[in-house]
């Protein structure tokens, strides 16, 4: 490694002088040429907008806004109605479902009373399953 360096250091070193001797100084880099300035770019000049129908009369013009606002009138009237219908849809789902809601705590109400009532009866089952068991084992330790 260190033969390595040294070897390299002397390359560096004849190199300069090898450079010295023949006049080869090295030379800073020209002055760049200035670059021009680009062209500015300006806005497109907008166009005016065509005429949507051209070399169309007046009676012309009044008769085709009219027949779109028929149309127009009819597509809201369709568009109304169909409002109504879905309000009366919304309004019977919700009583559907305040009917299911009363439904479903009905039905929570009973199965907490029949738990309450197998609760009852496994207690009962359990009182009467030891009774008869205590009383056997005491029947059989008093012969």
């Amino acid at each position: 490694m260190l033969l390595k360096k040294l070897l390299f250091l002397s390359f560096l070193i004849f190199a300069s002088s090898f450079g010295l001797a023949y006049g080869q100084d090295p030379t800073p880099p020209g002055m760049p040429e200035p670059e021009p300035e680009p062209e500015p770019i300006y806005p497109k000049e907008k166009e005016p907008v065509p005429d949507p129908f051209p070399e169309e009369s007046d009676s012309e013009t009044i008769q085709r806004l009219s027949e779109e606002n028929k149309k127009l009138k009819e597509q809201n009237s369709n568009l109304q109605n169909q409002v109504t219908s879905l309000k009366k849809q919304t309004n019977q789902l919700q009583s559907q479902i305040e009917e299911l809601n009363v439904t479903i705590d009905n039905l929570r109400q009973i199965t907490m009373e029949q738990i309450k009532v197998i609760m009852d009866l496994v207690t009962k089952l359990k009182q009467v399953f030891f009774e008869n068991i205590f009383d056997e084992k005491i029947g059989l330790l008093r012969l």
